[in-house]
């Protein structure tokens, strides 16, 4: 399946090819009409930078509403997918997935009409939300309890060229930058046994088209047709641009892209070119592999050392967010891309994450154990729930273990054990603590860890997490166990 880390190995991947190539320049560009080398290859360093998650959502999108075989499948497009449990280990096309909330997709082709999503009535206990996010991984718009509140209502999905009136009973339009979108539910479940409480109510999401809505015959004519170019983890090593050139055909340019495209375009990817990698000739294949890797390598630095603020360990940042969150900034919305794609807005919830421990050491389930420690009244501050989540340091998705335990959240907490000064400890380690620590175990992999923190719909008022890296709630440091 296709992961983020695989797209990432892409550029050393594209540098070998090139190395071994032979030179087939059938639709290479001129020199007279191409930049240089070193421009070039800048141009490919920026192009990867802006085209990651856009290739990653295509990757997702692929997987989950295109390829009926690929194992991840959920349903074809503009029909919603509820999913009856959280997601375990053998969920692997996204990334550092949530285990806290049973999701539901529906992704939307809105080429021929706009689409209507209707929500029920929730318990206002019962935390839910749906992030509408674009091809852009741009979250344009929320509905659920923080955003609109735990009535029912009916809300419109519009693409990026609609012009038509709002029908009475529609709540609320939201506008996608591209042709096709994600809407994601996350639905929140109190503890193993409440999945049929979850089931009642994702039972009352509905997704249709605005004319099956109206209970009217469609006014335009049907979007053609689409042959979807197979993406896998091969393919995306070294046709990234390639899956690019073809998604920027249904995302519409905005004003602060012009220049970027405009770049791409001259070393052919972009609307009206064909882009492919195997036909350039070495020099070209050279350029764009050594650009790739220099994106890369800007990302993850980006992630690790510039996002938002360190605090006790964890990288406590804002990654997530709409077109003018991001103005511009394609780094930004990269690593957010790799941190974890489909991340909320911070006003939804905040992802501390960490991959050493206090002392500064990769944490490393394989050669010590563990201990998180929130003082007596210092638990995360929310108004849904928060939970500490477990995955494994390479792939960043979750690990199998024996008690098929994914992360420790807020409705575990009537089951576990206080110290006597009322602080709660986390066991984190590979093998079972004992059992009289168990309920506070988070199994570890044996190899390294990558940790992540959610607070879902945190608070505003002190003690707070927001502002982003500046709140008054610090999440605690780790600590090696002797």
């Amino acid at each position: 399946m296709l992961t983020k880390r695989d797209l990432l190995r892409s550029a050393a991947l594209a540098a070998i090819t090139a190395s071994t190539a032979k030179s087939v320049p059938v639709h290479a560009q001129t020199s007279a009409d191409r930049p240089g080398f070193f421009k070039a290859k800048d141009i490919a360093e920026a192009g990867f930078i802006y085209g990651l998650p856009i290739v990653m959502n295509y990757g997702v999108m692929y997987e989950y509403a295109v390829d009926r075989n690929s194992g991840q499948f959920k349903a074809p497009f503009n029909q919603i997918k509820n999913e009856p449990n959280v997601f375990t280990y053998k969920d692997t096309a996204i990334v550092t997935p949530n285990s806290d909330t049973p999701y539901s997709f529906v992704w939307m082709d809105l080429r021929a009409e706009p689409f209507v999503l209707s929500v029920p009535a929730v318990d206002p206990k019962r935390y839910y939300s749906v992030m509408l996010c674009d091809g852009n991984t741009y979250n344009y718009g929320y509905i659920g309890s923080r955003a609109t509140g735990s009535e029912a209502g009916d809300y419109m999905v519009v693409g990026p060229d609609w012009k038509g009136t709002t029908p009475p009973g529609i709540k609320k339009v939201f506008r996608s930058s591209t042709q096709f979108s994600l809407a994601g539910y996350r639905t929140q479940l109190f503890s193993a046994d409440d999945l049929d409480g979850v089931k009642k109510v994702q039972a009352g999401y509905k997704a249709q088209t605005l004319s099956d809505y109206l209970k009217q015959p469609m006014t335009t004519a049907a979007a053609p047709a689409i042959d979807f170019p197979k993406i896998n983890t091969e393919l995306a090593k070294t046709n990234f641009f390639e899956f690019l050139d073809f998604a920027l055909q249904f995302a519409p340019p905005q004003e602060n892209e012009k220049e970027i495209r405009a770049q791409l375009a001259s070393i052919g990817v972009g609307p009206g070119k064909t882009f492919n990698f195997k036909d350039l000739p070495l020099e070209q294949k050279v350029e764009v592999g050594l650009g790739m890797k220099e994106g890369e390598k800007k990302i993850a630095e980006y992630l690790a050392n510039v996002a938002g603020k360190e605090i006790n360990g964890w990288r406590v940042s804002s990654l997530f967010g709409d077109s003018a969150f991001y103005n511009g900034d394609w780094l930004k919305r990269a690593a957010g891309a790799k941190g974890g794609i489909y991340g909320n807005d911070a006003v939804e919830a905040m992802y501390p994450a960490r991959r050493t421990d206090s002392d500064g050491q990769t944490l490393d389930g394989s050669k010590n154990n563990y201990t998180l420690t929130f003082p007596a009244g210092q638990l995360p501050p929310v108004n849904a729930f928060w939970s500490v989540t477990m995955y494994d340091g390479k792939s960043q998705l979750l690990i199998e273990n024996p008690i098929n335990r994914y992360l420790i959240n807020s409705p575990m907490l009537p089951t576990m054990k206080t110290n006597a000064d009322g602080s709660l400890t986390l066991y984190i380690q590979a093998k079972s603590p004992g059992a009289d620590k168990e309920s506070n175990w988070l199994p570890a992999p044996n190899d390294t860890i990558y940790l992540v923190m959610r607070l879902y719909w945190p608070k505003t008022e002190a003690p707070s997490i927001l502002p982003p890296g500046e709140g008054t709630w610090q999440p605690p440091g780790i600590k090696r166990v002797a």
